[in-house]
């Protein structure tokens, strides 16, 4: 989410963007209510993203995360287009990087269990040893 709010925040540094936004135009759309819609959608999302995934059952929360990384792709790729190539690194690092955490989200999401382990099962994973009593040492 941070990375698209910034990468638009960025974008209004470079030369004669803001000729075109008071021109009313963004990446050749008009910008007007259609196109704010849109913006504040894709904006939402990412933010309910956030609320979604700490209070939604797991099985919905998993899919949920499925579909939007999954949609989110190539979104973030469209961003590229029509952009100049003087600023190809900074589009390139950025969609670069919304990419793979998108990617991480689908890998996360994809291998999550099935079922929710035992407290116990949970303590005894993080070093990878059952847990012994400490007489047992």
């Amino acid at each position: 989410m941070f990375l698209y709010i910034y990468v638009d925040y960025l974008a209004l540094y470079k030369p004669g963007f803001l000729d075109d936004l008071l021109a009313g135009i963004v990446h050749e759309f008009d910008t007007g209510p259609t196109f704010v819609a849109i913006a504040l959608t894709l904006m939402a999302i990412p933010i309910l993203m956030i609320l979604l995934s700490a209070t939604l059952p797991a099985r919905v929360n998993r899919t949920l995360n499925l579909v939007v990384a999954t949609l989110y792709i190539p979104v973030s790729m469209f961003n590229a287009v029509g952009e100049s190539w003087t600023y190809s690194y900074f589009y390139g690092l950025s969609i670069g990087l919304e990419v793979l955490l998108l990617a991480f989200i689908l890998r996360s999401s994809w291998t999550w269990p099935r079922r929710t382990a035992a407290p116990a099962t949970l303590a005894a994973s993080f070093d990878s040893e059952p847990l012994r009593r400490p007489d047992q040492a």
